[in-house]
């Protein structure tokens, strides 16, 4: 088996049933704790092991140690920088505005993603698609869950819809011209050794590489602008003639192509 869902080490009647919605959403099979460790669940099952706690999901993928959960990372420093009236940069690269529509082809912890939603308020649209069923699950789950302070960091939270699937199929049956900004943001093809938070998301997700007919079609969808992150020194800026955003002293650049 591939993966299996068991409970926290002290298992209650909460964390049954959070095993039994993720065994309804996702069709692994649920096996008792018994108060072995994951690791030990690992080796005996030769499968992944997803916990449902308490407070949180959380994957451990068989070889890694750390396991992945959901956590708003920046989103939430960065939204209180928009609040005090400083800039983000990806808000500025997209031009997003009040009512647009957003869509994020590469979810993941859904970070980016927070932001635009706290801009495009009630009355806009945004959408994330990732590839992995269980890093979907567990960001759809953590965005509608993870408790928080701040009612607009909530609200901004509770906007995103998430759609597992890849991220090619999903644009093909979209239609044409359908979102103002279509966001890339595939797995760098180098990790940036400053983003440690984000070791657990690539030893989840999946690892897409940018192509041609991805951009093709993100291009088809968007209204306005497709925008693509990545890092400083990827060759994706010259291959798909991005105009790019230099960010002095940053890691990861912005690049963008207008409709």
């Amino acid at each position: 088996m591939s993966a299996i869902i068991t409970t926290a080490g002290r298992p209650d009647e909460y964390t049954h049933i959070l095993t039994k919605e993720a065994h309804a959403a996702l069709g692994f099979p649920i096996v008792e704790r018994k108060k072995r460790s994951v690791r030990k669940m690992q080796e005996i099952y030769h499968a992944d092991v997803l916990v449902a706690g308490k407070q949180r999901f959380e994957l451990y993928k068989v070889g890694t140690e750390e396991p992945f959960f959901f956590h708003p990372n920046s989103a939430a420093f960065r939204l209180k920088r928009l609040q005090k009236g400083e800039k983000d940069p990806l808000i500025d690269i997209c031009e997003l505005k009040s009512g647009d529509s957003f869509l994020d082809c590469t979810l993941g912890l859904a970070s980016d993603s927070i932001i635009a939603s706290y801009i495009i308020g009630d009355g806009g649209r945004i959408t994330g698609v990732e590839a992995d069923e269980m890093v979907a699950f567990i960001t759809d789950k953590g965005l509608k869950s993870f408790e928080v302070d701040s009612i607009s960091l909530r609200r901004s939270m509770e906007r995103i819809t998430v759609i597992h699937d890849e991220a090619i199929r999903f644009l093909k049956v979209q239609p044409d011209q359908s979102w103002d900004v279509v966001y890339i943001d595939p797995m760098f093809h180098r990790p940036i050794d400053e983003s440690s938070n984000f070791t657990a998301l690539r030893d989840a997700g999946v690892h897409s590489v940018l192509s041609d007919i991805w951009i093709k079609e993100a291009l088809r969808v968007c209204k306005r602008r497709v925008v693509v992150k990545e890092r400083f020194d990827s060759p994706v800026f010259e291959r798909f003639s991005l105009n790019r955003k230099i960010r002095p002293n940053t890691k990861f650049h912005f690049g963008y192509l207008d409709r």
